[in-house]
């Protein structure tokens, strides 16, 4: 069984009794899900935060202090994570009576292999549907709201009607909670394949209303991206990555999030900063919603191809799932798409024929805009065929300087 202690990073001998397993990883246990890294929660009546740290000096594991209130620690191990919490209230029922949802409220005896379900968690497993403990405890930590939508896109599960109608009526109360934390959800609902239709339905209920309207598009980007990679599997290997890990969401994520958000760039860019996305992140979005603009035509000259390439960069595959989505013809976009896959594609990919120093040297000039603006009439050159040859670049130039 998942939970044996035998798959445990720590021996069981060093948890006092009693020592309860609560919380995802029992349900992820019940319902068969493996994770890659083992998560274990662990509510303790007594000295939490002590056997958290007698577990990592035991193992030379890390150690952090979650909540000193609370009495909650975690222990990091190198492909496990084990946090110890309190007991909540007078008894371990108690403790569950607080959580969120009824499938989260089940305990595991890891030494007698007693379950504790005193609210019929595994009922609602079966059936598949998330049910709220009480109103009381989402009001307590609002970002229980939109973590019913998260875990409804996690597990493939429906959210009980009652809850969700509860959901909507507390809706404002999200507004409340830390920007980042609310970020996190949502960077969780766009990288995953129910995603779209959690969020959507997120944005219908009122939750995201402090940061968005909107979520139509969602599942049109779904679509556009299914069926662009069909034919270009590079493309959906593209759109899988974080750009080389400065993202927390893939680039489907990003054109999702682009989706969201209003069409003035500077709106959208400060919704950005509120939900306290990254200069990277925001440089991506806005670097597709620019460039989707300049795709509004699908037949560019090679000069509009090679702006539009170097203002997507890295996001366009973005651009392109977002181009599809708002009703371009696969047909009219696959001469982009095969230019951006070709990285010997000088319209694409230019490479640059003459660097800076090789300017400033060659016709003594000073460090400056001029330079870089050189640099750039040669990358278009070379787009449009008019050089291939450095000695070319030189003598392009000339004739530039010359003409001044």
């Amino acid at each position: 069984m998942f939970l044996s202690s035998e798959n445990w990073p720590f021996s069981l001998d060093l948890l006092p009794q009693p020592a309860y397993l609560v919380g995802g990883a029992v349900r992820d246990a019940l319902l068969g899900r493996r994770r890659e890294n083992l998560d274990l929660d662990f509510v303790l009546p007594l000295e939490a935060v002590k056997t958290a740290r007698r577990i990592a000096d035991r193992y030379q594991a890390g150690f952090v202090l979650l909540d000193a209130d609370r009495q909650i620690a975690r222990v990091v191990f190198k492909n496990a994570t084990a946090d110890f919490a309190q007991q909540e209230g007078k008894d371990l029922e108690t403790d569950l009576q607080r959580r969120d949802f009824t499938v989260n409220a089940i305990a595991y005896n890891p030494r007698t292999e007693e379950w504790i379900d005193p609210l019929q968690g595994r009922a609602d497993l079966q059936a598949r549907v998330l049910r709220m403990v009480k109103v009381s405890n989402l009001q307590d930590d609002p970002l229980r709201l939109l973590r019913g939508y998260r875990q409804a896109a996690q597990l493939g599960f429906a959210i009980e009607p009652q809850t969700q109608a509860a959901i909507r009526q507390l809706s404002a109360l999200l507004s409340s909670v830390a920007a980042e934390r609310v970020q996190v959800e949502i960077n969780y609902l766009l990288d995953r394949p129910q995603g779209s239709l959690w969020l959507k339905a997120a944005i219908a209920d009122g939750l995201l209303s402090s940061w968005f309207d909107r979520g139509e598009e969602l599942e049109a980007i779904d679509r556009a991206a299914i069926l662009l990679e069909e034919n270009w599997q590079q493309l959906a290997t593209e759109l899988a990555s974080n750009w080389g890990g400065n993202l927390k969401i893939s680039l489907l994520g990003v054109a999702k999030l682009a989706s969201l958000l209003p069409s003035p760039i500077e709106k959208a860019e400060e919704q950005l900063w509120e939900l306290k996305y990254s200069r990277a992140e925001i440089k991506a979005v806005t670097a597709a919603l620019k460039s989707l603009r300049s795709l509004s035509s699908p037949s560019l000259t090679v000069r509009e191809q090679f702006f539009l390439f170097r203002e997507a960069g890295k996001v366009f595959p973005a651009v392109a799932v977002l181009a599809v989505a708002n009703r371009m013809e696969v047909e009219a976009i696959a001469p982009l798409i095969d230019r951006y896959l070709d990285s010997s594609d000088r319209v694409a990919h230019p490479v640059p024929l003459l660097t800076g120093k090789d300017l400033m040297k060659a016709f003594s000039l000073p460090p400056g805009p001029q330079v870089g603006e050189l640099l750039l009439d040669l990358q278009l050159a070379q787009a449009e065929g008019q050089i291939s040859t450095s000695t070319e670049a030189l003598e392009f130039v000339d004739r530039i300087l010359n003409a001044k």
